[in-house]
């Protein structure tokens, strides 16, 4: 039997991972450096390793999964979250025997970073919004002028520190943070599109585009809606063969009424497009570098955070007079949490958010700095090991 080590189980997509791994055949290890019983908890893992930070203590991190390899007799490495830039950092650290599941350190920093993916962008044929590089906001305000702009740092994610102006730069707007350069961009308005897709060697193997239908303010959305586009296929196939990338890559796109689409940044790792695949699709294969043909979600396909949905996202529809449109996605939709007859990682969800919760007040910062803090990488030098 095939053994894979799944790396990030506080995420969903990491228990979708391992549904499917399980459902066709292999073992399954989890591992983190949180509490992860969302994952955890579920029937498909065969048991759970409790890792060392990599932001914190990235030498004992790969230690220790050197030593789960070698215990476990792993196959496959796959990383789901930030780790995902450590992993990549000190690949070399870890058995050659093992497949590791990304790309070299250089190509995942030049896609993170929300300036240089933009170049990348240009070359695959793809609409990079106007962009300029910035240390401070007079420099914005030098090249915006008057015109609707987005700011962000450089290296970020959730659209934590992001601005959006569409009515530009205000004058008394406060000085930005230092979080190292900027990026400020044209505002591009639209609806909203993100892509999900494997690679290996630079062929892409799968495939999923979702619309982000319901999410809380500017946060992570909680209900996939398949779609399909033509333009984003083409454009990610170009950059990823270009590149010669391997692994997880994921877009953000911004759909215009024109119909043009505008790329706004990447994250070479899992995103939520991987829950509309069906758990006898042919992900592990892809993963593995060894299918035929691309893999693609079922038409139509439609997943949902259920938690979420019938507390914030019902209440958001009663106040916002769409309850029909509610009532209607939710029963079209799968819950990513619950998978008859798999049920407890909905509790281990809930013990998860009560301990990134309880640090959350210990440390006096905000529910997501506690959940993604201990692996975040936002651009900084990574010491040689």
């Amino acid at each position: 039997m095939s053994k894979v080590l799944i790396l990030g189980g506080r995420a969903p997509v990491a228990l979708d991972h391992a549904r499917r791994f399980a459902a066709q055949g292999w073992q399954v290890i989890m591992a983190d450096s949180v509490s992860c019983r969302l994952s955890s908890w579920s029937s498909a893992v065969h048991e759970a390793v409790r890792l060392p930070s990599p932001r914190r203590s990235p030498e004992l991190f790969v230690a220790e999964i050197r030593s789960v390899i070698r215990r476990y007799g792993i196959d496959m490495v796959l990383p789901t979250c930030e780790e995902v830039f450590y992993l990549s950092r000190y690949r070399r650290s870890l058995p050659q025997s093992c497949r590791i599941v990304c790309d070299e350190f250089d190509k995942l920093r030049t896609l993170h970073s929300k300036w240089d993916f933009l170049a990348l962008i240009r070359q695959a044929g793809g609409h990079a919004p106007e962009s300029w590089l910035v240390d401070d906001l007079s420099q914005a305000h030098a090249w915006a002028q008057a015109r609707p702009v987005v700011l962000k740092p450089e290296f970020s994610r959730f659209g934590v520190h992001v601005r959006i102006c569409p009515q530009g730069l205000a004058d008394d707007m406060a000085p930005l943070p230092a979080l190292g350069r900027w990026v400020v961009q044209q505002y591009c308005e639209g609806s909203e599109l993100c892509s999900y897709s494997i690679a290996d060697r630079g062929r892409l193997l799968a495939h999923a585009l979702y619309r982000p239908r319901h999410r809380l303010n500017r946060s992570a959305s909680f209900y996939f809606e398949q779609q399909q586009r033509q333009e984003v296929l083409d454009v990610v196939t170009r950059l990823v063969a270009q590149l010669e990338f391997t692994g997880q890559i994921s877009f953000d796109w911004i759909e215009a009424a024109d119909g043009r689409l505008y790329p706004l940044e990447c994250n070479p790792r899992a995103t939520s497009g991987l829950h509309l695949f069906g758990l006898d699709d042919d992900v592990p294969a892809a993963l593995c570098g060894d299918v035929a043909e691309m893999v693609f979600p079922p038409q139509g396909a439609a997943c949902m955070l259920a938690p979420i949905m019938y507390g914030p996202g019902l209440f958001k529809a009663v106040t916002g007079g769409q309850v029909a449109s509610w009532r209607d996605d939710s029963r079209r939709a799968r819950d990513v949490l619950c998978a008859w007859p798999d049920l407890a990682p909905l509790a281990g969800g809930v013990v998860d958010m009560a301990c990134f919760a309880a640090n959350a007040l210990v440390r006096g910062c905000s529910l997501r700095e506690a959940a993604t803090s201990d692996i975040e990488w936002d651009g900084e030098e990574l010491p040689c090991l």
